[in-house]
């Protein structure tokens, strides 16, 4: 670099370098997007409701039951085993929520569980859906709930699984983790290495913590897709989506003892992901048409450790609905 300072010189070459190490990163995370999207295709319906791409998996028939899943996952996880339990007596409905799996991130309001009730809400009336038992897994509980505050006479019941439901204290915060991979440095070197280089021993750890104590079954890591989770906009999206949810969840508690439908809540008494006291012991203390079944041993996932039990809840949510 003839005629450059020394100093000025070295910048360059520095520029040069991260500039070199950005295009790799870059690369390589669209490469492992690519394949992840390729062998994790959508699996229903790809729906097109107020500008944005809904996706939406369909089986069965029976009174209309929604499923909705809860962070970073998509709707292979109740297609893994649950879908088939249920499609023989229900219509089952499983919406990828917005942003993650084939849902488009419908910008600015991505991250209000209000707006992503609204939008899933405008693709079941495209599917005519009509009085659906909602369900709604971990974050997917704060949308069920969004869904029946915006609508309250619409959905028959509600089926809360670990459900996301209530402002937690502030000593249970979920610690630096997202704010940080929702900064401008998380947002711009954190998640493109993440996306681009995280090994999956790593992914499949995280999966089994969130299923802890209880195993991860057999075949669900390569059923579920966690290549899609990894993709950067997806990353973000989720990130963003928990780290803002509490303000949210202060708002819509207030509201809840005015809806009219029974609900049935299901809780692991080992979850350590969203707590049974600060969410579903206090639904049921709050709410008089609310049920609480408590699964000793489970952890975050009951749809996966106690199937059965799920299922029943499910069905004492379309008999007092009187959908059955």
């Amino acid at each position: 670099m003839a005629g450059l300072k020394p100093g000025l010189a070295a910048l360059v070459l520095l520029a040069v370098s991260v500039a070199g190490c950005a295009a790799i990163v870059e690369d390589r995370a669209d490469a492992r997007e690519q394949q992840a999207e390729r062998a994790y295709p959508p699996t229903g319906r790809l729906l097109q409701v107020n500008g944005h791409r809904v996706h939406a998996h369909v089986e069965g028939s029976g009174p209309d039951l929604v499923l909705i899943h809860g962070a970073s996952g998509n709707t292979r996880d109740f297609s893994f085993d649950l879908i088939g339990r249920l499609r023989d007596d229900y219509r089952v409905i499983a919406f990828d929520r917005p942003g993650l799996g084939w849902t488009d991130n419908i910008g600015a309001q991505n991250d209000n569980p209000i707006a992503q009730a609204e939008l899933l809400r405008a693709a079941a009336d495209q599917l005519g859906i009509r009085r659906p038992i909602l369900l709604g897994h971990s974050y997917g509980g704060a949308v069920a709930m969004a869904w029946a505050l915006r609508d309250p006479g619409g959905p028959a019941a509600i089926v809360l699984l670990s459900g996301a439901t209530h402002p937690w204290p502030d000593e249970a915060d979920l610690g630096a983790f997202y704010p940080f991979v929702t900064s401008a440095i998380g947002r711009n070197l954190a998640i493109p290495l993440i996306s681009a280089f995280a090994p999956e021993s790593r992914a499949d750890d995280v999966v089994a913590r969130i299923f802890a104590p209880n195993p991860v079954p057999d075949g669900y890591l390569d059923h579920v897709g966690i290549g899609l989770s990894l993709r950067r906009d997806s990353f973000l999206a989720n990130a963003r989506q928990v780290d803002n949810l509490k303000p949210y969840l202060a708002q819509m508690a207030p509201r809840y003892p005015g809806l009219p439908q029974p609900i049935e809540i299901v809780h692991g008494d080992r979850d350590r992901t969203v707590g049974l006291d600060y969410h579903s012991r206090r639904m049921a203390a709050e709410m008089p048409r609310s049920r609480l079944t408590v699964l000793p041993g489970v952890g975050h996932m009951p749809h996966h450790a106690a199937p059965q039990e799920v299922v029943d809840a499910i069905d004492r949510a379309a008999n007092r609905a009187g959908l059955r």
